[in-house]
């Protein structure tokens, strides 16, 4: 490509010592890597004073431009709209939704901010590509600006069905703001048919074209599907690399040789964490012959601390764990370990290629990426087995799962009993089915099929 690449997103997350974790941060760094250019976005600071101009850190190719928030447009901005309002609605979560109309203009308000003072930095040839819900206005922003350069946006979380998504006041706005992209990117193809369907709206008066476009407000434009990846190889080495580290030792060494159901995700109530933990007590009191046999491992580092909601999950899921340990423990195995913190990428990785069962059962994910992780660091000759929510996006990819919906317990419990039985043989031949789809859906294929069908529509329709 000609350009660099501008990638955009709420908060830029800088690598220090192996820390970059998460989908959108794994997925930014590896197409910046890729192509060179500028990571745009929150440096995490607050303020009392207006931002100031950002402030610029270059690693090898990848220039880092970050800016600071004031204080209280970040709490309506973030914890407000986009959190009390967008995120639960693309989840179909409507029992944490509310809606104030001050954070929706703090909402707009930061992503006029974030136009402003990226404009400075853009050149005639760069490709700007804007990540997820927090920044949907911003390619209205920056094409108030002049700006004319491609304008790519891919969303990570689910999309809505149209009934929900108008239980928000501004939605026609954002479906607006959504067509002044050249390319919008989905997880899946039930996403892209929740777009389709809004924008198709008698009210809204847009048309599906051939070819996945769009015209809708006076623009045609590109909605596809765009399925992130991992790093399939990077998965695999990081796994290799940190099997001898201290922390995994020990837990190999607790573990005196029983099986290892683990989870890894955000403490978000999307996880579906609690029904999790129900689901577990369920296996052990189904199936006895568990007890003493297996240990359930959940690390759920806190996120969004200070939000009643994401409170509330915590002390639910301790109170929880310790029910079902003080039910079921013996003086030499604790069945559930609860760790509220966050660890390494790299030991994250050698502690999923040491599991026996990946448990991801959120209850609605764009994608979810710990269920590729996982699969990515599997031994090929002795692989674990997958359990994996119907509700995640990569259900629709990873067929060869033992898929689950996460609000049955009893179908959770059995699923997991299946996987604890399931001989080398199925495992390798599910294993294989998948890891060939990872392999062929990489993150770095997920980057250039993204880069190059934002070049071709704005040569198009630009």
């Amino acid at each position: 490509m000609q350009g660099r690449l501008i990638a955009v997103s709420n908060r830029v997350a800088i690598p220090t010592a192996g820390k970059v974790a998460g989908g959108l941060a794994v997925g930014v760094l590896a197409a910046l890597e890729e192509q060179g250019g500028i990571w745009f976005g929150w440096s995490g600071k607050k303020t009392r004073q207006d931002p100031r101009d950002p402030v610029l850190e270059t690693r090898g190719r990848i220039t880092y431009a970050t800016i600071d928030l004031k204080r209280q447009d970040f709490e309506n901005y973030y914890n407000g709209f986009s959190n009390n309002s967008l995120w639960p609605l693309c989840h179909y979560m409507l029992g944490f939704f509310s809606f104030r109309r001050f954070q929706y203009d703090a909402y707009c308000r930061v992503n006029e901010l974030f136009a402003r003072k990226l404009v400075p930095l853009l050149e005639p040839n760069d490709i700007i590509w804007v990540h997820d819900y927090h920044l949907i206005p911003l390619a209205t922003e920056l094409r108030r600006a002049g700006v004319t350069n491609p304008i790519g946006f891919f969303l990570h979380v689910p999309f809505p069905g149209f009934d929900a998504l108008r239980a928000l006041p501004p939605y026609e706005h954002l479906l607006r703001s959504l067509s002044s992209y050249d390319v919008i990117g989905f997880q899946t193809e039930t996403d892209l048919r929740a777009f389709q369907d809004s924008m198709g709206q008698p009210e809204i008066g847009g048309r599906l074209l051939t070819d996945r476009r769009v015209e809708a407000y006076g623009r045609t434009f590109q909605a596809d599907v765009f399925p992130i990846g991992v790093d399939v190889d990077d998965c695999r080495r990081l796994a290799a690399k940190n099997l001898d580290d201290r922390r995994v030792h020990r837990l190999t060494d607790s573990l005196r040789e029983r099986k290892l159901i683990m989870g890894v995700d955000r403490l978000d109530y999307s996880k579906g964490l609690e029904l999790r933990f129900r689901s577990f007590q369920r296996l052990l009191k189904k199936y006895p012959t568990n007890r003493g046999q297996v240990v359930f491992l959940q690390i759920a580092p806190p996120t969004r601390t200070g939000v009643r909601a994401y409170d509330a999950i915590r002390e639910d899921l301790e109170r929880t764990s310790g029910n079902i340990n003080g039910r079921f423990a013996e003086m030499d195995w604790v069945p559930i370990r609860y760790l509220n913190r966050a660890y390494d990428r790299g030991v994250l990785m050698s502690l999923l290629r040491l599991t026996d069962i990946g448990l991801v059962t959120p209850i609605r994910d764009g994608m979810n990426l710990v269920a590729k992780e996982y699969l990515a660091t599997q031994d090929p000759d002795d692989p674990g087995v997958l359990v994996l929510s119907t509700l995640a996006g990569a259900a629709q990819e990873l067929t060869g799962a033992v898929l689950v919906n996460p609000y049955d317990r009893e179908g959770v419990a059995d699923g997991m009993q299946q996987a604890v039985e399931m001989r080398v043989g199925e495992r390798r031949e599910r294993f294989q089915s998948m890891i060939e789809i990872l392999q062929r859906n990489d993150i770095h294929a997920w980057c250039s099929r993204f880069i190059e069908s934002l070049q071709r529509a704005h040569a198009t329709h630009g």
